[in-house]
């Protein structure tokens, strides 16, 4: 019987699946060549995300950092590249995370560019990581939880029926929310007792680890790495620190909103849109207002830039009402995504 998939060129670890590939002509599972392939993985990404309605866009600069501070994954056995013919239609990526709740989760991570869905691709990337992943967790306890997590946007009818066909059971919604416009000026003032500053280089770790520590008790929320916090001080897009926002009470971050704006994705959608993002207040000053008053002295800023429009997103069952919030300051869902769990056993 002729083999279906075509063996790779010399040059090429191919990847050894313990999953049946379909029998699509020159598929090949194929080990990761940092550097080399990110550009071309970062353009499934792209491609992926725009076929499902999803505005969102990553330079290859962005894709770059983040592949350059990966946590809890090696690249050279937890990422495969799969091409047809050479070339690349397609990633998946295997990750993983201890919550500060308990819970082990083993993160399955796959893109394939719109024009090969339908072929069997799918299915055996998805199989490919939960092979890895089963392969990760035999290293680690097993006395709590453990799931297998994936994520689809709720405007992709195809990953979503992937994802339940192959046991996954939808468990968090989140919301894309869009301001249509940054003209007004809110009335919502600083609480008494704090201020906003000037954000120097000396004050990037306190600003980080002031956010660690208000998604802490988030749902899904883990402990961050020391990559993690490289992937933050490097990152090409949300690192203009003139568009940050950050409240101080005496020597403590009280709460934080760091703005960007992502400049290529703005020209790919031809809009003008600054996102109001890393939204997050420490436990000891909420209540008080700060994070609407943050976001509202962010908005000034972003029109300064031409902005006319400001978006973030938001876990819908977030436990400190961020999406009462965000909505009484102007923002509106216009798309969904979902977050999809499978116990590992």
């Amino acid at each position: 019987m002729t083999e279906p998939v075509t063996r790779p060129p010399a040059d090429v670890e191919r990847h050894q699946p313990a999953v049946e590939l379909p029998p699509v002509p020159g598929l090949v599972f194929r080990n990761l060549r940092p550097t080399d392939d990110y550009p071309r993985m970062n353009a499934v990404a792209n491609a992926a995300r725009a076929a499902e309605g999803m505005h969102y866009f990553t330079s290859d600069a962005d894709f770059t950092n983040f592949y350059t501070h990966l946590s809890n994954c090696d690249p050279t056995r937890d990422v495969v590249v799969i091409e047809v013919a050479g070339e690349v239609i397609g990633y998946a990526r295997s990750s993983w995370y201890h919550e500060h709740a308990g819970d082990w989760v083993y993160e399955n991570i796959c893109f394939l560019h719109p024009d090969w869905l339908r072929h069997g691709i799918g299915s055996a990337m998805l199989a490919t990581n939960e092979e890895r992943l089963r392969q990760i967790a035999a290293d680690h306890p097993t006395d709590q939880p453990r799931f297998f997590q994936a994520e689809a946007s709720d405007q992709s009818p195809d990953r979503t029926a992937l994802l339940l066909g192959a046991g996954y059971r939808p468990v968090r919604r989140g919301y894309l929310m869009v301001r249509p416009n940054l003209n007004d000026q809110l009335d919502a003032p600083l609480p008494d007792g704090l201020e906003v500053r000037e954000v120097r280089p000396e004050h990037l770790q306190a600003i980080w680890e002031a956010d660690q520590e208000a998604f802490r008790d988030h749902w899904g929320s883990g402990p961050s790495t020391e990559e993690n916090y490289q992937a933050f001080l490097s990152d090409p897009t949300q690192n203009d620190t003139s568009l940050w926002r950050i409240a101080w009470d005496g020597d403590q971050v009280a709460g934080q909103v760091r703005s960007f704006i992502n400049q290529e994705e703005n020209a790919r959608f031809e809009r003008t849109r600054g996102w109001v993002e890393n939204i997050s207040v420490r436990r000891p000053w909420r209540g008080r207002g700060l994070a609407r008053a943050l976001m509202g002295a962010s908005f000034p800023l972003l029109r300064a830039r031409g902005m006319t429009e400001g978006a973030l997103t938001v876990d819908a069952q977030n436990l400190p009402g961020a999406l009462r919030v965000y909505e009484s300051v102007g923002f509106r869902a216009v798309s969904s995504d979902t977050i999809y769990r499978k116990p590992l056993t």
